[in-house]
């Protein structure tokens, strides 16, 4: 049988308000604790490889893997998800990536590092497809965007706190990352564990002979389009961004803190405005939050190169923040907006897979690129961006922007 809650009304208020609001709080504090651990090891993973006696290559090799294993593996996990149920592969993802992080501390040679930090690429993927298929098939349509507002709020929190530490521990103690990142995956499996998803249709029966019923048919909406068009070009804003801000801000003298601070300070006004965008989403026409908040993205990312001073660049990241807390929600609203509670894994699996593939190739590229020239695979980037965003825009010229039913 499906599980049933009691319905909530139009306005996300009702009986099913306070079990949607504890639910979302315990994921947040989910994902929290394992981006907290994630991130904490990732700014010096380079260093550590060619610690080990790695090359460079090695190095870029091992850090493409994570996301190469995000590609591969997330629609699948977005599938099983809407067969078995999320939580269980919630609880799967943490405990992959906890066993992969201590795996590092195995007495190997560099190269095997390449198939723990996939391993943690399968893990991360499982966590982030199953926390936003959970959002999107236990919360109301009409609360959905403050929802998916906290689950990224916990995200960046983490990554705020994440790589300073990990900076801070340095290449001599990534031994004692590894083992707190690994015990940090497997701490968040005790709030998963009390995350009773509502699944409002939830995933796919059983067949009175045991066997599980075949999942319908995806559907391909307007406002799941449009919205895989967006996050494909956020996800090439990040691949750019993973590789050459550090190279810019090195460019223009940036000492190793204030390379520091500028990442903090772009995870720091995202938790802030989190829940303003969140309230956003719900009540004003989605569309133009996350084209809005998507605009600014794209202006700040052409002018970064041709701006001089660190400061700059630095507050100018703080700012691009706010626009992606405006979008984010929004943006994560629009992509399942209609949908069947048995169909959003798989889409939330395609969305990620989508993004994930955008951030591979980009940062496989934008190194080589930025050598050329140091603006151009910013420029490039936003270019690309700015037709996809007119693109969604023209696909959701009929859809509506607010939807306050279910």
């Amino acid at each position: 049988m499906t599980a049933t809650v009691p319905p909530a009304n139009v306005d996300g208020s009702g009986p099913g308000t306070d079990s949607a609001r504890r639910l979302v709080a315990t994921l947040t504090l989910t994902v929290f604790l394992q981006w907290t651990g994630a991130s904490s090891i990732v700014p010096m993973l380079p260093v550590y490889i060619r610690h080990l006696g790695g090359s460079d290559a090695l190095a870029g090799v091992v850090m493409a893997s994570f996301f190469a294993a995000g590609v591969v593996s997330q629609y699948p996990m977005g599938r099983l998800a809407d067969r078995v149920g999320r939580r269980p592969v919630l609880l799967t993802g943490l405990v992959t990536y906890g066993v992969a992080s201590v795996a590092f501390l195995a007495p190997v040679g560099p190269t095997a590092t390449i198939a723990f930090r996939s391993l943690q690429g399968v893990g991360a993927g499982a966590v982030a497809v199953a926390a936003l298929a959970i959002v999107s098939g236990s919360v109301p349509i009409a609360r959905r965007g403050r929802a998916f507002a906290s689950i990224y709020g916990g995200q960046l929190a983490g990554m705020a706190i994440g790589p300073l530490v990990g900076s801070v521990a340095g290449v001599r103690l990534m031994g004692v990352m590894f083992l707190a990142s690994g015990l940090l995956s497997a701490g968040a499996c005790l709030p998963a564990t009390r995350i009773r998803p509502v699944d409002r249709g939830g995933p796919a029966e059983r067949s009175p002979a045991g066997g599980a019923v075949p999942l319908g048919r995806l559907r391909v909406s307007r406002p799941m389009t449009g919205a895989l068009i967006c996050g494909s070009a956020l996800g090439l804003a990040s691949g750019v961004y993973d590789i050459c801000w550090t190279l810019l801000l090195l460019s223009r003298g940036a000492s190793d803190l204030e390379i520091g601070i500028s990442w903090t300070l772009f995870a720091l006004p995202f938790v802030v405005a989190a829940k303003p965008g969140g309230w956003l989403a719900d009540h004003a026409d989605r569309r133009i939050s996350t084209l809005a908040g998507l605009g600014v993205s794209t202006a700040l990312c052409a002018t970064y190169a041709f701006v001089p001073s660190v400061p700059a660049l630095i507050a100018l990241g703080a700012a691009e923040a706010l626009g992606f807390a405006a979008a984010m929600p929004a943006l994560q609203s629009l992509l399942t907006q209609g949908a069947r509670a048995d169909e959003v894994g798989r889409i939330q699996g395609i969305f990620a897979t989508a993004q994930t593939a955008c951030t591979a190739v980009a940062a496989a590229a934008a190194g080589a690129v930025f050598a050329v020239a140091s603006w151009l695979p910013f420029v490039t980037v936003a270019t690309i961006s700015a037709a996809g965003l007119v693109t969604a825009g023209v696909i959701w010229r009929r859809v509506p922007g607010l939807r306050s039913t279910g």
